[in-house]
């Protein structure tokens, strides 16, 4: 199964969080952007990616429904309620992991997508997968985790390759072609647009099975063969 999630801001703005709230942002904004002293500016720009800061506001999975892999089944999920969101996400996830046939795929999931989702999780109370548990732990051939960004690294660490870029170089279209991950909480709080953000997001994992697809020489997926729902 392939995923990929769209996170926005925890709050409208700066100015929505509590007095307590804005101090730690401050602490943290000093930390990660030591040339922006506005605030509101760098909470805007970048609180959507760390999970005490921002929320899940869409989740789209992936999977292929044929065994010659050839078709192609997205499923979106978006919605305010963050925690409802995960619930339907988690119950999709129960359905599919009944044993330790099934994989989870996406690109940097093992440093951004799983550890958010499981944060955000934690802080709505809702129950984890079993599989999400205890992840740090298990041998490395037991981790159901695939990440596409790990495949391209063959064990280097010293750069990240986006999903952009490593789509691109693998002549596969770029799903940047309307928002990107910056825009997201704007898009969200302010257009109030998830049809958009969910478009985008299911982009993105189709893309990550193209990828996936091509890393492992066997043929691209057809236009007509992806079924969205």
């Amino acid at each position: 199964m392939f995923i990929d999630i769209e996170t926005a801001s925890s709050v409208a703005s700066y100015d929505h969080l509590s007095p307590k709230m804005q101090a730690l942002w401050q602490k943290k904004s000093k930390l990660l952007f030591k040339e922006e002293t506005d605030f509101k500016k760098s909470f805007d720009n970048g609180s959507g990616i760390y999970a005490e800061f921002g929320r899940i506001v869409c989740v789209c999975l992936g999977y292929f429904t044929d065994p010659e892999l050839k078709k192609f089944r997205v499923k979106k999920f978006s919605g305010t309620d963050e925690k409802q969101l995960l619930v339907d996400v988690f119950q999709v996830f129960n359905k599919f992991f009944i044993d330790n046939t099934f994989s989870l795929c996406g690109h940097n999931i093992k440093e951004f997508d799983v550890p958010y989702i499981s944060r955000r999780a934690i802080i709505n109370q809702a129950d984890l997968p079993f599989f999400f548990k205890d992840l740090q732990n298990r041998k490395p051939w037991e981790n159901p985790l695939i990440d596409t960004l790990h495949l391209w690294r063959f064990g280097d660490f010293k750069h990240y390759t986006s999903l952009e870029l490593l789509a691109t170089i693998l002549g596969i279209d770029t799903p940047k072609d309307d928002i990107d991950g910056s825009q997201v909480s704007s898009v969200y709080w302010q257009e109030k647009n998830l049809a958009r953000i969910a478009t985008y997001c299911s982009k993105d994992v189709v893309t990550v099975a193209q990828i996936l697809l091509h890393l492992n020489n066997l043929p691209l997926l057809a236009e007509e063969n992806i079924s969205f729902v």
